[in-house]
Formats: C-alpha cells, sequence, structure tokens
C-alpha cells in the first residue's frame, strides 16, 4: 500500500470558537482518537467542571490549558481520509499565542479557520486570516462553528458567511473558491459523519473538504536547494552533511556548491533511513557524502546547490514582516537574530519602508520612525554575515523567517526581493 500524500494543516480562530472541540471530533470520528483515551478525557473534563469539553482536551494536554480550558502550546496530532495523511498542527487562539501560530502557520500546507456561526467575526478572526496569508499559507477551508447553538438556522449561517467573505475579500482571500462548511464540533454534524439537521446543506463534510485540498507541489523542476542541519565525519565516507532537500533532486555523481562558501565537492552516496538512494527529491531527509570537502569548511545553514545556480547569497534584502511581540518598538538599525531555514544570523533593519494595517493589508504609512507589536510592515534588512536568502515566492522554505531577541520570536516574516552579494 503506498503511503498516503502528507499535509501539515493549521486550525486557527477566535480564543472562544471551538477551534480545539472541532480538532478533537475529527480525531474522533475519523478513528485516529481511541475510546479509552476519550473516556480518560470526560473524566478530566468533568472533574474541572467542563463537561463538554472533553473533544477540546484531546488536544490540550497540559494541566494548566485544561483548567483554563485555553489552548496555548502547538501539538501535532495526525489523522487519515480517503486521499491524504494529514498532520494538524494546531494553532492557539489566544492573543499572547499569536507567535506560537507564526511556528505552525510557517509549516503549514493549509489551514482551517474556525468561525462561530453564533458569535460571528471577531477581529481575531480576521488577525489570523492576515497572518496566514503573511506568512504564505495558500489553502483554506472555513468552518463555521456551533451550528447546534443557533438551531442548524441557514439564514444565521448565511449572514455569517457574508460577513466573513467580504472581511476577508481585501486581503486577497479567493472567497468564492473557499469551501465554508457548517459544522458542529460538539455534536458531530457536518464533521466526518454527514448532518441529518441541515439538509438545506448540500455541500461537502469538513474531511470530504479536506480532500479537495490540492497536495502542495514538490518542486522537483526547480534548482536543488537543500539547507544543511549538521555536518559529520563518518569514516569511510568522508565529510557527510545531513538536510532535508527544499527542492530539486540531488542525485550521486553530481557536483554541488555549498554557499555562502563557494566551496564545490561532488556527492559520493545518499542514505535516507541507513538505506542508500538513487536521488532524493523535495521532502527528503538525507545524508550524503561528497568528495573534495572539508568537515570544518561548511556548517549548519550553509545551503547546497548547483554551481550552475548556486543559492543567492544576500547583499540585503526586502521583507514583509508582522511585529508579534516587542516590549518597546522596533527603530532602524535594529539588529536581532533571524532565523531562515537553518541559518541563524543577525541581520540589520536598516530601513522600515512602510506599515500596513493588519486587518486590510493597505499602506497606512510611508517611511515611519518605527514600528511596534501587532504592525505589519515591509522592511529592508542587511546582514551581518552572509547568509543564503532566496525570495519567497522562488523558494518558499528559503525565504520565511522568524526574528528572534531576549529570548522570544519577536517578528516574523516572508521575503519580497533579494540584493545578491557581488562576487
Amino acid at each position: 500500500m503506498a503511503e498516503k500524500p502528507h499535509l501539515n494543516l493549521i486550525f486557527t480562530g477566535h480564543v472562544d470558537h471551538g477551534k480545539s472541540t472541532l480538532v478533537g471530533r475529527i480525531l474522533y470520528d475519523s478513528g485516529a482518537l481511541p475510546e479509552n483515551e476519550l473516556r480518560k478525557l470526560k473524566e478530566e473534563a468533568e472533574k474541572v467542571g467542563k463537561p463538554t469539553f472533553e473533544f477540546a482536551f484531546a488536544m490540550d494536554t497540559t494541566k494548566e490549558e485544561r483548567e483554563r480550558g485555553v489552548t496555548i502550546d502547538i501539538a501535532h496530532k495526525d489523522f487519515k481520509t480517503n486521499k491524504y495523511y494529514f498532520t494538524i498542527i494546531d494553532a492557539p487562539g489566544h492573543k499572547d499565542f499569536v507567535k506560537n501560530m507564526i511556528t505552525g502557520a510557517s509549516q503549514a500546507d493549509a489551514a482551517v479557520l474556525v468561525i462561530s456561526a453564533k458569535e460571528g467575526v471577531q477581529a481575531q478572526t480576521i488577525e489570523h486570516a492576515f497572518l496566514l496569508k503573511v506568512l504564505g499559507v495558500q489553502q483554506f477551508v472555513f468552518a463555521f462553528n456551533k451550528m447546534d447553538a443557533v438551531n442548524y438556522d441557514r439564514t444565521k449561517f448565511e449572514d455569517v458567511k457574508a460577513a466573513v467573505k467580504a472581511k476577508l475579500k481585501p486581503i486577497g482571500y479567493p472567497v468564492d473558491q473557499i469551501p465554508c462548511v457548517p459544522v458542529s464540533a460538539l455534536k458531530g454534524d457536518n464533521v466526518v459523519k454527514k448532518s441529518t439537521t441541515m439538509d438545506w446543506y448540500t455541500g461537502p463534510t469538513l474531511l470530504e473538504a479536506l480532500d479537495q485540498l490540492k497536495e502542495p507541489e514538490k518542486p522537483t523542476d526547480k534548482p536543488l536547494r537543500l539547507p544543511v542541519q549538521e555536518v559529520f565525519t563518518i569514516t569511510g565516507h568522508g565529510t557527510v552533511p545531513v538536510g532535508r532537500v527544499e527542492s530539486g533532486v540531488l542525485k550521486p555523481g553530481e557536483k554541488v556548491i555549498f554557499m555562502p562558501e563557494g566551496i564545490t565537492g561532488e556527492v559520493k552516496s545518499i542514505e535516507m533511513h541507513h538505506q542508500p538512494l538513487e536521488k532524493a527529491i523535495p521532502g527528503d531527509n538525507v545524508g550524503f557524502a561528497v568528495k573534495g570537502v572539508d568537515k570544518k569548511a561548511i556548517k549548519r545553514g550553509s545551503v547546497v546547490g548547483t554551481p550552475d545556480n548556486p543559492p543567492k547569497v544576500a547583499q540585503e534584502f526586502t521583507a514583509q514582516i508582522v511585529v508579534l511581540n516587542h516590549p518597546t518598538a522596533i527603530g532602524k538599525n535594529y539588529t536581532p537574530v533571524f532565523h531562515i531555514h537553518t541559518a541563524q544570523v543577525a541581520c540589520t533593519i536598516t530601513d522600515i519602508l512602510e506599515k500596513k494595517d493588519p486587518k486590510t493589508g493597505a499602506t497606512t504609512q510611508k517611511n515611519p520612525d518605527f514600528i511596534k507589536t501587532g504592525d505589519v510592515a515591509i522592511v529592508k534588512v542587511k546582514p551581518t554575515r552572509p547568509v543564503v536568502v532566496e525570495r519567497y515566492q522562488d523558494f518558499a522554505p528559503l525565504g520565511r523567517f522568524a526574528i528572534r531577541d531576549m529570548g522570544q520570536t519577536v517578528a516574523a516574516g516572508v521575503v519580497l526581493d533579494v540584493v545578491p552579494k557581488k562576487e
């Protein structure tokens, strides 16, 4: 039996719109959460006086989260549909947990935006939708939850749906192509099983809508890009870098170049899970032996490409960032650490070109002096040492980054343009 294609799925939405319950319901109804686990969760839920929360508890594992009934950390859970194998990245809905959501969104192939049919669109719904867009998530499903709380009323669903579309269209959402599914996470309507209470709705269940998502492309036709995670010296093999192929194909016998070092070598052999490979394609985590490269010459953060199309080393780059969490404000000449693919490098924000409204994406100010938590901005960045940076639209995994300072993620963003270093 061939392995089903894999997708990372993120669930986001306002804090009380039933996201965790929906995730728990999918896991349970699709058979990924066994009966005895559910029973344990039910008992826990009753103990803390939240009896309808047992599904949510499937995702909310820390004691503190259970007592507060709030999702904090990102939990990973898997389930299968007819077509795909999904990993759920559960993103917290709480305001101060937006930074975790960013970490999740940067790994997601698709997102389920959960909107309560009872409470309707909230500011946070829009903010999450905008962040997903900024961070490059391209595929969406809208789940209108709590239909049981509005008596499965079609008019209520249509009204909230129209409101969501009106708000998300200006930020660039293709609202007419996105499935809008009315569900009850609590009762299980239209999640995995078709609802018997909403015969006015003829569209897909949530699970069927997920099966309509497109498989993420494996960009084998693009030039080779492989960010190095570690470098080993293995007796009999010599220098063995390890990393994940992000684009292109890696084959034994080929010449490769490591950037920013500019060192070339030849691939002798490739292994994955201790099995030799004839070729490695995007998504493969591999180790490969290279001839003519000294272990000390390359390191974590180096990127492998081919000599005829080497990875770009940035003199400077332009990026769109979201400031998630900064105690004061970010001004020019701020030099935090950028985490971009496997590299960590201090970079200076040399210029703030414009500030955007996170609710609409419209430019609100040209050349502001500083930006603060909650702002979205276009900035110019100069790395303090050579590092490979690619445009997000050319090589997504090498074009998104997190900015860390003072032990926390202060911002995240995507690369719009790169000025390559002169040789």
